[in-house]
């Protein structure tokens, strides 16, 4: 938990991404041993610059994610139950080897970030796809299918499987995300895979999570009142809107808050 409640005091660039995705995960496994996970994220690391080289051409770092992140460990895009909620939790990703295109994203910015690499994670809808850059070259990778390189036109592939057939590329898809955008995107996962089994108290439970670390982001405590509500917790629903309404500025929104907020109230008095 302090993990969690430290990134979000944090600048973003200095929240560690691995090691935020892990506390996540600890949230539903109190006794996890976090030195475990952490040594193997230092082992894949390590046989990554191995692999690469002294000073690696994109090429070279491309091959050396692949080769060592798939070819040795064999990690995989998990095709075959793809909703399962292990697939969005880090420390089952590095039990099971396989994963979400997130959680498996992680993992290859983590070894890409340990050489000081240039890499970003990508706001590509439904999909998610990291950069990685050297002398003046470009790569778009796909860590849930090898960590391939994907081209303009698989990329349009993907983008019309996700947004569907009308969808287009746009500039805004290859916009680099931030490193609670990528932390939000994981526990997403989580989030909609219990709230369609009907299980509210566990999304609630990710949502007070991502609050954590990403505690000035009004969309979630509005999500978080309404879900609290939802459990018949009007108290918290309560507060959680109450800093839903100091936080934003959707006017439209704030209106049918407020206009909740005075129901809630009514019914607590």
């Amino acid at each position: 938990m302090d993990i969690l409640r430290e990134a979000g005091t944090l600048p973003d660039e200095e929240i560690r991404l691995a090691d935020t995705a892990l506390a996540l995960a600890a949230m539903s496994r109190p006794r996890m041993e976090f030195d475990r996970y952490r040594g193997h994220l230092a082992e894949l690391a390590r046989e990554v610059g191995e692999a690469a080289g002294p000073i690696p051409r994109l090429d070279d770092r491309v091959g050396a994610l692949h080769e060592v992140i798939v070819e040795r460990h064999g990690y995989h895009g998990d095709q075959l139950t793809y909703d399962d909620i292990q697939n969005a939790d880090l420390s089952r990703v590095i039990e099971r080897k396989r994963g979400l295109p997130v959680a498996l994203g992680i993992l290859f910015i983590e070894c890409a970030r340990a050489q000081d690499w240039s890499v970003v994670g990508l706001n590509f809808p439904g999909h998610f796809l990291i950069r990685l850059e050297a002398f003046g070259e470009r790569a778009i990778l796909d860590p849930f299918n090898e960590g391939r390189s994907r081209s303009v036109v698989e990329l349009r592939d993907l983008l019309k499987v996700a947004a569907g057939a009308e969808a287009e590329l746009s500039p805004e898809y290859y916009r680099p995300v931030t490193n609670r955008d990528i932390l939000l995107r994981l526990q997403n996962n989580l989030k909609l895979r219990f709230l369609r089994g009907d299980r509210i108290d566990k999304a609630v439970e990710v949502v007070e999570g991502m609050l954590m670390f990403a505690p000035q982001e009004p969309a979630l405590w509005r999500e978080a009142g309404l879900l609290q509500a939802h459990l018949g917790n009007l108290g918290g629903a309560v507060e959680a809107l109450e800093t839903f309404m100091d936080l934003s500025r959707n006017d439209q929104l704030r209106h049918q808050t407020a206009l909740l907020l005075q129901q809630l109230r009514n019914r607590l008095n």
